[in-house]
């Protein structure tokens, strides 16, 4: 039986999915609240993770473990690398990798997590490809982009930090907990998506545009969602 597990980092991006839930059953574990239910007629567990990778790893290990999900979504806001986006526009992940992993010195190119197969972590393509169909009904006005997502434990405010995520890992977004959602999806078999909404620029003006725009984005991301469920 098909059942979603919904992460966001923070509550307004799940605010609004839980409200809409029926049949709905809590459970905390871990810290974390996770919400049990029918979502547009599909078993969902809905969670707010907490910011950050660990935080992002452990509720997915446990909506693996304890919710037996089939899939895992990841929604929320994220900064541009990618001068092609613009603040309101989507990304859809194809791929998703950890930006902070830096073994470097130890012979291993940055980005690479040393005695694992694989540092860059594959998003289901049909869950992408029904995502960029949802995305365009729902939000005909947005740019919905297919592309990388990069993930670390800071938020990028810097044009010199923003530029060495481009030349480096050739990512279009940056973001706090993706890709180790994904990483624990792929360590478990699990097919995943990551939706994110830019927020800022990931530039010297980031910390300055996240408040005003964020609140615009989880609604564009919301919108979705709801969409994309209609068709899964």
């Amino acid at each position: 039986m098909k059942k979603i597990g919904l992460i966001g980092a923070m509550d307004e991006e799940v605010a609004i999915i839980k409200e809409e839930m029926t049949n709905t059953n809590e459970v905390t574990k871990a810290g974390m609240t996770f919400v049990e239910g029918d979502f547009y007629g599909i078993k969902t567990v809905a969670v707010v993770s907490g910011i950050g990778k660990v935080n992002m790893a452990v509720c997915t290990q446990i909506l693996c473990d304890d919710f037996h999900v089939t899939m895992v979504i990841n929604t929320g806001v994220a900064g541009s690398l990618n001068n092609a986006l613009d603040i309101g526009d989507i990304v859809l992940s194809s791929c998703a990798q950890e930006h902070d992993m830096d073994v470097s010195p130890l012979g291993d190119p940055v980005g690479i997590i040393p005695r694992m197969e694989q540092s860059i972590f594959t998003a289901d393509e049909t869950l992408v490809s029904l995502a960029k169909s949802a995305c365009e009904k729902a939000n005909p006005d947005i740019h919905c982009h297919i592309g990388k997502v990069v993930s670390g434990d800071q938020f990028i405010a810097s044009a010199e930090k923003k530029n060495y995520l481009i030349e480096t890992f050739h990512g279009d977004c940056a973001e706090m907990e993706g890709a180790a959602m994904a990483h624990t999806a792929y360590l478990n078999n699990v097919p995943f998506l990551i939706i994110r909404a830019i927020s800022d620029k990931a530039d010297n003006s980031g910390h300055m545009d996240y408040p005003v725009f964020a609140k615009q984005a989880i609604i564009h991301t919301v919108s979705l969602l709801k969409e994309l469920y209609q068709h899964l």
